[in-house]
This record gives structure tokens, C-alpha cells and sequence, in this order.
């Protein structure tokens, strides 16, 4: 019995410790989370660790939130100069959590500031690949505080950025070939007509009101571009910016745009502000983009849409709004004015005030609806299309090519389906008795017409201006859609010609089907050809499937596709493809590693505009034929006669694709919206005029190897 009482007592105590314990615990919770929501870091930071030191067990359930405490309050201490107090708390919260890699690094973010960072994070617009978001948090929590202007202390005892600064330069561009990949300049396609109600942009220009983040310009080696541009402005500076400067950096994303107004020098028309900068690295070095330098970097291009008239000519103003929403580059609002507007305008302003003197209601009346600029037209469809889709609508030949050869299909299939349906109505009228006859046109069965082209195609709509045809579209976006059914309606279709034959399959890879349980299609038009200047993956296997569900004498367009190309040398590929020796690497001997990751094949070529040398006339590759299977081939060997002497580089290639055989479209002509492909040979071949090279050809499932043979 002596010893059972203390031993009860120690109980008893023991049981009222921890109640007293999980009360303390519970208010400090309380109190820090409180402490939290009012912003008070240091007071939530101190009962979190009353919390953990008394109830190891909530380490857990509590971290993430004890984290956020930790680094807020550090901010303060930092911001304080209180750095041992700071490096206290560190010390007390790895004790809590040892190892604890997020704790870890940002007590490194605190205990090691650096003095320089040097960064190349600068796309052809200069802020598109964050660099300003990237700068922002360096100089917050990596690098020592900036050298104010006049001092001249030890650089190691402050932050540095390189490059320093930059400038950025702009110019209002005519560019043929930026145009027509940018803006319909066409009222009429193949007979069809474009409603005005239909506003065509690319992505670049309509990024400017969409939610996405999207770059808002496109990009062009200038120097290289097909047709070459016209300066119709003087360059003029757009903006500066100091990387060095935090609150600079801070202030681009919510500053108001600025509004700016360029003298036109030249006539012509306007297409496009061109963009390029320059880096101050530091005080002695800079580094251009501008399209007069060879450097990696292409130039910003921000297309110019949707002007009353896009002519501009010396006297004029070209008009607009810059900022730096996103943290990238924005031109805005883009406009021409004009002296002949100024002087209107202020005409207009005083004949009017005039008129508000008069008093007469009607004369009012009139005076404000002469106010009235434009006539309110139907329902605008904003249809945002790629710059190839654009590109595409402005191919005349392309859309006249095809609306010829359906015209000739559906020609010879007329006699055939005449009498068929024909035979079939007379036996129904004999069945039934009646002896009533229709016209022909109203017995006719449709002409199935099946449209699979990639992206955005008017050709369905071209195929129902050619009597009797059912048109089905694969367009699958819903604007899409809607432009095609006002383009429709705009030409006086029935509603009911044209379908969206995703509307009548499951999925998109059930789209080879028949239009029904009886019937084939007359016509199927397949896009071979990617606008990269590659043939489309799987096509050959498509083309297998649409010849089963073709009716007698129905075609897949194209019927044929003959690859072309030649030998060429080109400096220009060679370096663009891979790293060349370590003269341009500061004798650094990247060129292995970086190397293994290069293609063997260039994409996306413009070959009017590439510098090279051609070192033998064109010769044919290959066929594709996905009418008539057995005249294809998976090897072949092309015998080239070299008719200059030169290193041999690279062969770009192309197609000529055959509707029909005299119908075809050249991938390489100047109205195309395809660019062209290169292969780029790992070691350049001396080759002389007069000998002759023989080409080893490659295809298997859409893929197209060239080698040469030695």
C-alpha cells in the first residue's frame, strides 16, 4: 500500500498533463491560424512551433502549412536585414523536419546570393520565353541587390544581369508573302462567293481578345522571306527595358499601353509591323536580331488586319498601342492615319457644331446620322484559321484545279447514275400503277462528295455548285462550321446540301465510311501532302480504304502524287542542321553531344528564297499513286546527272500532285501553301559536272528515306 499512492498521484498528474497538453496545443492551432489570416507571420510561425515541440505527432497534418509560414516570415526577416534571426528560424525548422528538400532550398534562396546571372532566355519577340518572369524572381530571391548609379565599390558586392538592357525596334512592312498567310484577299473562290459577314484572322492577329495565352505574333527570317519586303516606314524605337532594374520589370505587365505614331515614307500597302532588339550585354557589347544580321534569331511580325484600306502613302500616320500584357510583346489597335482624315475629322466636327445651333430637330437628326460611319451589317462569324489555312484560301489555282477536275468525275458518272435511277423509277411507276413522271432533276439520286483535308477547306462548298452532289465537310471546329454554313447560305445552298460528316461517325478515325448502308461515294479528296512538305502518315493506308467505298468510276483526288528533287549546296542548311567543328563554340567541342539530337530532315523550307546552289536539274523520285496501288514502289534507285561541280549538301524535295493527268498542282509554285522539305547529308560529297549520282529512294508506311550511294 505505501508505494500504490504516489504511483496514484503520478497518474493522476500524468492524466491531467496531457489534457492540459491537447488544450494548449488546440489554442495555439487556433491562435496561429488566426495570426495567418491577418498577415502576422512571426506570432503563426511561434505557435507552430509550441504546436510541433509538444505534439511531434501533427508533423504531418500540419507541414505544408507550417512551410508557408516559415517563408513568409523569412521575407520579413530578410526584408528586415535580420539575418540571424532568419537563419534561426531555418535552423529550428530542420530540426522539426530534417532533410526536408523544400526547407533546404529555400534556406539556400537566403544564404547564397549571387552577383551575376547571365540568361538567354529571349525569343524573336524578346519576351516571349519569360525572360522578365525569370528576371523578376533572380533578382528577388538569387541575385545581390543591384549597383546604384555613381558607385563604384567591388562588383562581387552586388547583383549583375547580362544582358543588361535592351531595345526594342519596329517597322510598318508591305510583304507579299506575309499577306497571303495572313489575310483573305480574295472576294471570290472558284465561284464561290465570301460573305462580308465572315472575318477571316490568324491566330497571331485574334490572340489579342481570346483567354489563351497565345504568342501574339508570328515569326519570319525576313531576310530569307519569299518575295522579299518593303520598308515603308524608317525604323523606330518601340521600347526599352533595364534588366538590372526590379521595379522596371515589375511595372511592364501593368503599364498602360503606350500610343505611338510612325511618319510613312513610302506607298504601299500595309501588311505587317516587323520586330527586332538589341541586347546590351554590358557597356562595350551588344547583340542585334535586326533582318540585316545573320544571327539564330528570326524577326517578330505582327500582321496588320481588318483596315477600312490597308494603302498608305507619305503624308500618313501609321497608328498604335504597345505594351507588354502577359509579358509579351503586344502591338495593338494598329491603324493608318491619314492627312486628308485629320482634316475631315475637324471639318466634320465643326459643320456639325454648326448644325446642334440650328435647333431643328430633323436637321439634328441628320446631322447624327451622318455621324454614322459604317451600316450595321449581319451577324459577324470570327473564323480563326491557321496561316497555312489562309494560305490556302488564297490558292486560286489550287481551289480551280479542283473545282475543274470534280466537274469532269461527276461529268462522266451523270449518264450512268441517268439510267440507273431512271431504270429504277420506271419499275416503281409500272409496280404502282400511277404512270405520274418527275423531271429529271428531281429523280436524280446525289453525287456523294467526301472532303477529308486537314483544317479548314471551302471545296465541299465548291463540290455543291456542281449539280446534284451531297457534300460532306470534316471540318471539326464549331466556327468553322459556322463560317461554312453562312459561306452557304451566302451562296444560296439549301441548308440541307451541305453535311459535317463527324456529325454522322462515332470518332475521327472511323471517318472512312460509307455516306450510307447503300450507297458509295463519286468523289474523296484526301490530303496527302502535310504544309511541313512531308507526306501525311498514314495516307497510302487511307487510300486503301477509300478505294473499297468508291462507287464505279468515283476517284480519290489526288489521283497520283510524282516527289521531286535535286542536288543542291547550301552552307545555309548545313549549319542550321548541326553544330560545324568549334571555331563558332569558342573552341568548345560540343558538336557530339548537341549533334546527337539533329534530324535528318528540314521541314518548313521556302526553296525560292534558300540560299544554295543547284548542282543538277530536277529529276523524279517517287510515286504515290492511291488510285492504282501496283504501280507504287518501296525502293528505287534515281540515277542524277551533276551538272556543276560543288559540295553536295543537301536535296530538297517536292510533289507535283495529279488530280487527273492534266490537272495538277505543284507544292512549290508561288501561290502553294506548302513549303518544302530537305534532306541534309551528315557529310557533305565533292561531286564534279558530268559524273552522275545515283539516289537510293526509301518509302515505307508514309516515310521517305534518300541516301546516296557511293
Amino acid at each position: 500500500m505505501s508505494n500504490s499512492r504516489p504511483r496514484s498521484r503520478r497518474d493522476a498528474g500524468g492524466g491531467a498533463g496531457a489534457a492540459g497538453r491537447d488544450e494548449l496545443v488546440s489554442r495555439s492551432l487556433q491562435s496561429a491560424e488566426h495570426c495567418l489570416g491577418v498577415q502576422d507571420f512571426g506570432t503563426a510561425y511561434a505557435h507552430y512551433l509550441l504546436v510541433l515541440s509538444l505534439a511531434p505527432e501533427l508533423k504531418h497534418d500540419v507541414k505544408e502549412t507550417f512551410q508557408y509560414t516559415l517563408f513568409r516570415w523569412a521575407e520579413e526577416l530578410d526584408a528586415l536585414s535580420r539575418i540571424q534571426d532568419l537563419l534561426g528560424c531555418y535552423e529550428q525548422a530542420l530540426e522539426l523536419f530534417p532533410d526536408d528538400e523544400v526547407i533546404c532550398n529555400s534556406m539556400g534562396e537566403h544564404l547564397f546570393r549571387v552577383s551575376l546571372v547571365v540568361t538567354e532566355t529571349v525569343d524573336a519577340g524578346l519576351f516571349g520565353e519569360g525572360i522578365v518572369e525569370s528576371l523578376i524572381h533572380a533578382w528577388e530571391h538569387l541575385l545581390l541587390q543591384p549597383k546604384t548609379k555613381g558607385e563604384s565599390a567591388n562588383c562581387e558586392k552586388y547583383g549583375k544581369v547580362i544582358p543588361a538592357s535592351a531595345v526594342i525596334f519596329g517597322m510598318a512592312v508591305e510583304c507579299a508573302e506575309i499577306r497571303r498567310h495572313h489575310r483573305v484577299g480574295i472576294k471570290d473562290i472558284a465561284g464561290i462567293h465570301l460573305p462580308t459577314n465572315v472575318k477571316f484572322q490568324s491566330p497571331a492577329y485574334s490572340s489579342v481578345d481570346t483567354e489563351e495565352t497565345i504568342e501574339p505574333y508570328t515569326t519570319e527570317k525576313m531576310s530569307r522571306v519569299p518575295g522579299g519586303y518593303l520598308a515603308l516606314t524608317e525604323c523606330f524605337e518601340i521600347m526599352t527595358v533595364d534588366f538590372n532594374n526590379l521595379q522596371e520589370l515589375k511595372s511592364l505587365a501593368t503599364k498602360k499601353p503606350d500610343k505611338i505614331g510612325i511618319p510613312v515614307i513610302k506607298e504601299g500597302i500595309l501588311d505587317a509591323i516587323m520586330v527586332w532588339f538589341v541586347l546590351q550585354l554590358d557597356d562595350e557589347h551588344s547583340l542585334s536580331t535586326s533582318p540585316s544580321e545573320e544571327t539564330c534569331w528570326e524577326q517578330a511580325v505582327y500582321p496588320v488586319q481588318d483596315l477600312a484600306d490597308y494603302w498608305i502613302k507619305p503624308g500618313d500616320h501609321v497608328m498604335m498601342e504597345v505594351s507588354c500584357q502577359d509579358c509579351y510583346l503586344r502591338i495593338q489597335s494598329i491603324s493608318v492615319l491619314g492627312l486628308e482624315c485629320e482634316m475631315d475629322v475637324a471639318k466634320s466636327f465643326t459643320q456639325n457644331k454648326d448644325l446642334l445651333s440650328l435647333g431643328n430637330e430633323a436637321e439634328l437628326c441628320s446631322a447624327l446620322a451622318n455621324l454614322q460611319t459604317s451600316k450595321p451589317d449581319a451577324v459577324e462569324q470570327t473564323c480563326i484559321l491557321e496561316s497555312t489555312e489562309i494560305a490556302l484560301l488564297n490558292n486560286i489555282p489550287y481551289h480551280e484545279g479542283f473545282k475543274m477536275a470534280m466537274s469532269k468525275v461527276l461529268s462522266s458518272l451523270t449518264p450512268e447514275k441517268l439510267y440507273q435511277t431512271m431504270d429504277t423509277h420506271c419499275q416503281n411507276e409500272m409496280s404502282s400503277g400511277t404512270g405520274q413522271s418527275n423531271t429529271v432533276q428531281n429523280i436524280l439520286e446525289p453525287f456523294y462528295v467526301l472532303d477529308v483535308s486537314e483544317g479548314f477547306s471551302v471545296l465541299p462548298v465548291i463540290a455543291g455548285t456542281l449539280g446534284q452532289v451531297k457534300p460532306y465537310s470534316s471540318v471539326e471546329k464549331d466556327q468553322h462550321r459556322i463560317a461554312l454554313d453562312l459561306i452557304s447560305e451566302a451562296n444560296h445552298f439549301p441548308k440541307e446540301t451541305l453535311e459535317f460528316w463527324l456529325r454522322h461517325v462515332e470518332d475521327e478515325s472511323a471517318m472512312l465510311q460509307r455516306p450510307k448502308s447503300d450507297k458509295l461515294w463519286s468523289i474523296i479528296i484526301l490530303d496527302v501532302i502535310e504544309p511541313s512538305g512531308l507526306i501525311q502518315q498514314e495516307i497510302m493506308e487511307k487510300a486503301a480504304i477509300s478505294r473499297c467505298l468508291l462507287q464505279s468510276g468515283g476517284k480519290i483526288f489526288p489521283q497520283y502524287v510524282l516527289m521531286f528533287g535535286l542536288l543542291v549546296e547550301s552552307q545555309t542548311l548545313l549549319e542550321e542542321n548541326a553544330v560545324q567543328g568549334t571555331e563558332r563554340t569558342l573552341g568548345l567541342n560540343i558538336a557530339p553531344f548537341i549533334n546527337q539530337f539533329q534530324v535528318p530532315i528540314r521541314v518548313f523550307l521556302d526553296l525560292s528564297s534558300l540560299p544554295c546552289i543547284p548542282l543538277s536539274k530536277p529529276v523524279e523520285l517517287l510515286r504515290l499513286d492511291l488510285m492504282t496501288p501496283y504501280l507504287n514502289t518501296s525502293n528505287r534507285e534515281v540515277k542524277v546527272y551533276v551538272c556543276k561541280s560543288g559540295r553536295l549538301t543537301a536535296i530538297p524535295f517536292w510533289y507535283h500532285m495529279y488530280l487527273d493527268e492534266e490537272i495538277r498542282l505543284d507544292t512549290s509554285s508561288e501561290a502553294s501553301h506548302w513549303k518544302q522539305a530537305a534532306v541534309v547529308l551528315d557529310n557533305p560529297i565533292q561531286v564534279e559536272m558530268g559524273e552522275e549520282l545515283v539516289l537510293s529512294i526509301q518509302h515505307h508506311k508514309s516515310n521517305v528515306s534518300i541516301t546516296v550511294k557511293q
